[in-house]
């Protein structure tokens, strides 16, 4: 994977070049209805083929985790990604969107989240990939973009409610908020969404 900025754009100058010009149409977002429509636009654009082989490497990633932990994020992941999928678009096509004319709640990490979209997105480790030539930086981008949806459009955290991680603790709502176990620990993961998302830390044991 490109070391920085500068190698990504010379490797990959024309994908980087759109991502980036995205996200800061995504910046621009006055509502959560104007954010929600063009995350739709730009889901809606993703083929048959890139949906399939992005459930492919979801399920390749899920493998590779031990039992029983596997088991029991699997259908999460499914939920985070796929579900997402299905509740975007599906309110696009109904035309809910236009009904959310509230700003987006916290612009601080909505606005954080936007400027590392573009690199971001380039980040995958060739030597996990099972098929290296179909990996590109619109894997990542779908993520993100459904992540866009769930934390800064409908408020809940990135990760649903109920998905549970290593040493039995899950994120959960609780009092009218969210509190997942892992929210504070992805710090020097620069591009996770974990940094942006709303949930709070959880009190651990």
């Amino acid at each position: 994977m490109p070391a920085g900025e500068d190698e990504i754009q010379t490797q990959y100058p024309e994908e980087y070049a759109y991502i980036e010009e995205l996200a800061g149409r995504l910046a621009g977002a006055s509502s959560k209805g104007e954010l929600a429509a063009m995350l739709a636009r730009e889901v809606e654009d993703f083929s048959s083929f890139e949906l399939a082989v992005i459930g492919g490497r979801m399920r390749a990633e899920v493998d590779r985790l031990p039992m029983p932990y596997r088991a029991k994020v699997r259908p999460y992941f499914d939920l985070q990604v796929f579900g997402m999928h299905h509740r975007l678009l599906s309110l696009h096509r109904k035309g809910a969107f236009a009904a959310m004319t509230g700003p987006i709640a916290d612009r601080e990490p909505f606005e954080a989240f936007c400027a590392m979209l573009p690199a971001g997105c380039f980040c995958w480790e060739e030597e996990r990939e099972d098929y290296p030539h179909l990996t590109g930086p619109r894997n990542t981008l779908f993520y993100y973009l459904l992540a866009a949806f769930a934390m800064f459009v409908l408020g809940e955290p990135g990760h649903p409610v109920g998905t549970p991680f290593p040493g039995g603790f899950a994120v959960e709502a609780k009092a009218g908020e969210y509190r997942c176990p892992i929210r504070d620990r992805e710090e020097e993961v620069p591009y996770s969404i974990c940094n942006v998302c709303p949930a709070r830390q959880a009190e651990m044991p």
